[in-house]
């Protein structure tokens, strides 16, 4: 997945919903803890900006990061996928787009942002290349690549994981 740094503008609207949200349901670590006074600190002034750093990663923190659609389990932690109870083998970009889909169930992405969001490079003007990773992705994870279950196509737009899937 994409790793770099970035900078995100807050409005005090999302900051006081992160503020709630971490009030009623954030786990009880020091991490949350900090989180919460930086974006108080934020709210009332004292300070004008928040550097947010990723520590290390227990294997615990991705135990329920599974996605479950149908027939179709997508494992992050594990970086597997299971249709079936059986495991289907997929190489990292094409992990990568599933998951970057699933995760965002519902939701239409052109291709543009497909790329952007798992390559680390800059998009090239090329859609055949996002056309054929979800081609052999459908071939991999459909069970009728033809009459497509999973990753629907938006005509005109791109693409989306589909939200109706149980």
């Amino acid at each position: 997945m994409k790793k770099n740094i970035g900078f995100v503008s807050l409005d005090s609207c999302l900051t006081e919903w992160l503020l709630e949200k971490l009030r009623l349901s954030a786990p009880d670590t020091p991490a949350a803890k900090e989180l919460q006074e930086g974006l108080s600190e934020l709210m009332n002034g004292t300070t004008s900006s928040l550097m947010v750093e990723m520590g290390e990663i227990s294997p615990k923190t991705f135990l329920g990061d599974v996605i479950h659609c149908g027939a179709l389990s997508i494992d992050l932690r594990l970086r597997r996928v299971i249709r079936d109870g059986k495991e289907i083998a997929l190489t990292p970009k094409e992990f990568d787009i599933l998951y970057f889909l699933a995760r965002n169930r519902g939701e239409v992405f052109t291709k543009e942002q497909i790329y952007q969001a798992v390559w680390e490079s800059d998009y090239l003007l090329d859609d055949s290349n996002i056309m054929a990773f979800i081609r052999k992705l459908r071939k991999k994870i459909e069970p009728n690549p033809d009459a497509p279950e999973y990753i629907l196509t938006i005509w005109g737009i791109g693409y989306k994981f589909n939200d109706k899937t149980e």
